[in-house]
């Protein structure tokens, strides 16, 4: 399991983009909770963080500890979240990234370039370069999936705790069968996607 790198921001540094923020999202896929995005800038001549990984190839505990020395390096950090209605009303693909330009807003200052995971963002607004699996590539991107991770996580162990049933602390909101069965048996709460999902396409809404 290779370790990503700073190759993409020593580039850009060399070039005079001085500050650099790499961004990745959260939550696109399960039946409940947010999608988040979380953005992260290294000041130019970071070094690698040991032990940082995309979110998905850590455990719960190596990516809280992760979490911890991505947030103590970077220069700065921060968050967004776009809300099951936003979901709803915008369909995933915009409400993502919705959630990603609130983070690049919530930063103290907007970056000079952008690094993306996956594919453009059209609706971002901010110059940026899509790095196909740049969670698994770039540092900046892979810092931003553990620390957006990590945010989710926690959000969705605060909420299983009011809808016990459906065992958000274990599946955080994803289509497990434990999951599927509490709707079918209890139905959606306030916090379930209406507008796509496998539940959707039943008589659950």
């Amino acid at each position: 399991m290779e370790a990503p790198t700073l190759k993409r921001e020593w580039a850009l540094w060399a070039k005079g983009f001085e500050v650099v923020a790499g961004i990745d999202e959260v939550g696109r896929g399960p039946l409940a909770g947010p999608v988040i995005a979380a953005a992260v800038v290294f000041l130019p001549g970071q070094l690698p963080i040991e032990g940082l990984r995309d979110s998905k190839q850590l455990t719960p505990q190596k990516r809280e500890l992760v979490a911890v020395d991505v947030k103590s390096h970077a220069l700065v950090w921060s968050a967004g979240a776009a809300s099951v209605k936003e979901i709803d009303k915008l369909n995933i693909r915009r409400a993502t990234a919705l959630a990603m330009r609130r983070a690049l807003a919530n930063l103290p200052f907007l970056p000079d370039h952008v690094l993306i995971d996956g594919n453009p963002v059209p609706e971002l607004g901010s110059p940026h370069e899509a790095i196909v699996k740049g969670d698994r590539k770039c540092q900046s991107i892979a810092a931003a999936s553990v620390i957006a991770k990590c945010l989710r996580d926690h959000l969705m162990r605060i909420l299983a705790k009011r809808h016990p049933q459906f065992s958000w602390e274990k599946n955080k909101g994803y289509g497990t069968a434990v999951h599927l069965q509490a709707l079918d048996e209890y139905g959606p709460t306030a916090h379930h996607r209406r507008t796509f999902s496998p539940v959707a396409q039943g008589n659950l809404f």
